[in-house]
C-alpha cells in the first residue's frame, strides 16, 4: 500500500500558488464570450505573425467549450491562490497531466504550434506539483518499509489532522 504524505509545505505551497496565478492570468480570458472574442484573435494573430499557425473560425460550440473550461480554471486558480494546500498542488498535477495529454493529442492532429508553448508550461507545473508527492511516498507502514516520507504523524494528503 502506498500512502502520500504532503510534501513540504512553504517552497511546495509557492509553487501551488504560482502555478494559480499563471491560470488565472492565461485563462482569464476565456471565461465569457466577449473576452474569448478577443483572446481567439490575439492567439491567432500572434500565431499567423510568427508562423505556427491560426486557430479555426470562431463558432458558438468552441465559444461554449472555451467559456466552461475559462470558468472553471478560474474558479479553480482562485481557490489556490486564496487558499494553497499541498493537496491542491497534487490535484492540479493530475489535471495538468490531462490537460498536457489532450494538447499533445491536438498537436499531433494540427493544432496551431503555438500550442507547443502552453504545453511546455502545463508540463513543467505538472513535473513541479507532482515529483515531491513522490519523493515523500511511504510504502506499507504496516511492514515498516518506508520511502522517503515526512514525519510518521503528518496527514497523507497534506489535510489538517483532526483531534
Amino acid at each position: 500500500m502506498i500512502r502520500l504524505i504532503a510534501p513540504a509545505r512553504p517552497v511546495y505551497l509557492r509553487v501551488v500558488r504560482a502555478s494559480a496565478w499563471y491560470d488565472l492570468v492565461v485563462t482569464a480570458g476565456f471565461a465569457t464570450p466577449w473576452t474569448y472574442a478577443l483572446v481567439h484573435h490575439a492567439l491567432s494573430s500572434l500565431g499567423d505573425a510568427l508562423g505556427l499557425g491560426v486557430l479555426p473560425e470562431l463558432d458558438p460550440i468552441q465559444t461554449l467549450y472555451a467559456n466552461l473550461m475559462g470558468s472553471v480554471v478560474v474558479v479553480w486558480a482562485v481557490l489556490r491562490i486564496v487558499r494553497p494546500m499541498a493537496v491542491h498542488g497534487l490535484l492540479d498535477g493530475f489535471a495538468r497531466t490531462l490537460f498536457a495529454s489532450w494538447q499533445a493529442y491536438a498537436l499531433t492532429h494540427g493544432a496551431m504550434r503555438l500550442l507547443w508553448l502552453f504545453f511546455a508550461v502545463e508540463v513543467g507545473f505538472g513535473v513541479a506539483q507532482l515529483v515531491p508527492w513522490w519523493r515523500n511516498q511511504r510504502t506499507d507502514p504496516v511492514h515498516g518499509r518506508t520511502g522517503r516520507a515526512g514525519r510518521a504523524e503528518e496527514h497523507p494528503l497534506g489535510a489538517p489532522r483532526q483531534s
